[in-house]
């Protein structure tokens, strides 16, 4: 009875690892190949429980999602001026034939990034050599993008892969180039700063001239109303004595006396030297009587 029970278990024990060998399960993020003896037998793209049979077939197992191929260094590349520009950039690719993908590359994704790079970099040399290094930089860099992963997915497509998109992150001009760049810039800023400098003097002196010119003849001619004005004046002050001086010359005369004396000794301090009996005091003198 124990033998048979034990006899039981063993073939349990034994039909189980068979059956789980004989099983595997595909990944919706993955692709298998099953190979017999070395040749592959069929290729499974779908998920799901699969069988195959046991310690004869083996399975392998390929990454469908979405790959990124990120360069750690950046590239040197050559414009139409000559110029060497560094390029980083990234890749999106994937598998989408999985039986091309392992005859050609062997199944190797290092392979397969390696060969991309390849198509990518003779691709953006030819590219670059006709392009200048503003069109590089900003001009025509979408448009370069496009094209790289135009041509990189056509040759990708020989190895059972998609190039999804090329993106060039950084074009930038070596350091050495960079400096002599950077010192161009700045002299040609310095030289527009100092024409503008020249061209604000310029100005500015045009300006305080047409104001200087302006200034002086508003002041002729305010002049000229002040003299207008003040002529006026006086010749209205003249008809007025005048008029006055028809009227009564002699209390015009003691008026304009008087208004002599004000003037005179305004101050304390003023001093007038004067003979006794000249006319100038004839108003203090008996009222005036004597000039009578």
């Amino acid at each position: 009875m124990k033998s048979n029970l034990g006899t039981v278990l063993v073939s349990t024990i034994v039909a189980l690892i068979v059956v789980s060998l004989s099983m595997f399960i595909v990944d919706q993020r993955q692709s298998a190949i099953v190979f017999r003896l070395g040749e592959v037998v069929v290729v499974r793209d779908d998920p799901g429980l699969y069988f195959k049979l046991p310690l004869v077939d083996n399975v392998r197992y390929f990454d469908t999602r979405i790959l990124t191929i990120d360069t750690p260094e950046p590239e040197r590349f050559l414009t139409s001026e000559k110029k060497n520009v560094l390029v980083d950039l990234f890749v999106k690719w994937r598998i989408t034939n999985v039986r091309q993908y392992y005859v050609s590359v062997g199944g190797d994704e290092p392979r397969a990034q390696t060969r991309l790079l390849q198509t990518i970099n003779d691709g953006l040399r030819a590219e670059f050599g006709n392009r200048t290094v503003h069109d590089v930089v900003s001009g025509e860099r979408d448009k370069i993008m496009e094209l790289m992963r135009e041509k990189a997915n056509d040759d990708a497509r020989k190895i059972g892969v998609e190039v999804l998109d090329v993106r060039l992150k950084r074009v930038d001009l070596p350091q050495e180039v960079s400096e002599s760049v950077y010192r161009r810039m700045e002299a040609e800023r310095k030289r527009v700063a100092n024409e503008l400098r020249s061209t604000g003097a310029a100005d500015s002196e045009k300006i305080r001239a047409d104001a200087d010119k302006q200034r002086e003849v508003i002041i002729a001619q305010a002049y000229r109303d002040a003299q207008r004005v003040k002529g006026e004046g006086d010749a209205r002050s003249t008809a007025i004595y005048a008029r006055a001086y028809e009227q009564n010359a002699e209390f015009y005369a003691f008026y304009r006396s008087l208004e002599a004396y004000k003037q005179s000794f305004r101050n304390r301090n003023d001093i007038l030297v004067l003979e006794p009996n000249s006319e100038f005091f004839r108003y203090l003198k008996s009222g005036g009587k004597a000039a009578k």
